[in-house]
């Protein structure tokens, strides 16, 4: 009884201590656009401990006012990156922004999530990629 009483009182304990306290998780956010070339824009923020990309790029567009992006909810798959810095993709156009993560030892992936459940890594380089298909 004394040891369930010991486990229920860690694990409240565990539950209470708040994500911060873990500290960020530093990242950077890389605009590239394939189509027209212009200049590369990089960016820092960060996510909070096991936090989401999406929370990283809304805590970076109201922080920084060179950058901006929207999303529309896909009821099935979730969060779906609609434009950045006020280009949007265009099914006329056949564009798209394309979501690529470079790794601190310089691989690239294409994460098989969205900016919904994608949970960064210190250091990772988020590269929003402006793209046709």
């Amino acid at each position: 009884m004394k040891a369930t009483a010991l486990l229920t009182a860690a694990l409240l304990l565990i539950s209470v201590i708040p994500a911060k306290s873990f500290g960020n998780t530093p990242i950077s956010v890389l605009v590239a656009n394939s189509v027209t070339n212009p200049p590369n824009q990089t960016y820092s923020t960060f996510v909070v401990f096991r936090g989401i990309l999406l929370g990283g790029l809304t805590r970076l567009q109201a922080s920084n006012q060179g950058f901006g992006f929207t999303y529309t909810e896909d009821p099935n798959y979730g969060p779906f990156l609609q434009s950045v810095n006020g280009l949007a993709g265009s099914a006329e156009e056949r564009t798209y922004w394309q979501l690529l993560v470079k790794k601190p030892n310089n691989s690239i992936i294409i994460p098989d999530v969205g900016i919904g459940c994608y949970i960064p890594a210190a250091n990772d380089q988020i590269i929003l990629k402006y793209s046709t298909y």
